[in-house]
């Protein structure tokens, strides 16, 4: 039993700590627009503005597009093809996690998440004399992406990143955790080359 014990703790903290660091991406667009005529972009500042989060966050949200953009080919310009716009949802996630274990039957379930079906683990083991619930809080972000078509001003693109926000009061952590929001979003355009996949 003291085995099973020390295999379990292990496989739980590292399940935990993998499922606090991906970013859950959705993606939709206009079926009729023609994404490889989008060769240029500009921020659209009203959208921008209108986000609810702090300036400093707002530049490294920015920088990281423009990272992404430019390996991607795309060109900054006055008269662009294409307006970037983004906007931010934040939540509180509270997590209670039952410490007793017992004994029976169980195994890999499959059901519905937030944004899509998910793998979900349980079932009965043995218990080792744990008792009460754990309870923890994290900030989980939304981080949208909008592209719009600058002729018509008609929304063509939008990607969202939902995710743990991880330590934000450090700016290194934080910064990688913006910029990687941004690149699993953006992997998600142009849409045709997810759907060709």
């Amino acid at each position: 039993m003291k085995k099973m014990k020390i295999l379990v703790i292990p496989m739980l903290v590292v399940l935990f700590l993998s499922s606090c660091t991906s970013v859950r991406v959705l993606s939709d667009y206009d079926k009729t627009a023609n994404f490889s005529e989008f060769k240029s972009y500009a921020f659209y500042k009203t959208g921008i503005d209108k986000a609810q989060i702090s300036d400093l966050d707002k530049k490294r949200i920015l920088r990281a597009i423009e990272t992404e953009m430019s390996s991607r080919g795309f060109v900054k310009s006055d008269s662009p093809d294409i307006l970037v716009s983004i906007f931010t949802k934040e939540r509180e996630q509270v997590d209670v996690y039952n410490n007793n274990f017992g004994w029976g039957w169980g195994g890999w379930g499959w059901g519905w998440g937030g944004f899509g079906p998910g793998w979900g683990w349980g079932g009965w083991g043995p218990g080792w004399g744990w008792g009460g619930n754990a309870v923890s809080t994290r900030t989980e972000g939304s981080l949208y992406i909008d592209f719009i078509d600058a002729k018509n001003k008609e929304l063509v693109w939008q990607g969202k990143g939902v995710g743990t926000l991880g330590n934000t009061k450090n700016i290194e952590k934080k910064e990688a955790r913006i910029q990687e929001f941004v690149s699993e979003i953006l992997q998600q355009y142009p849409p045709n080359a997810i759907a060709s996949k």
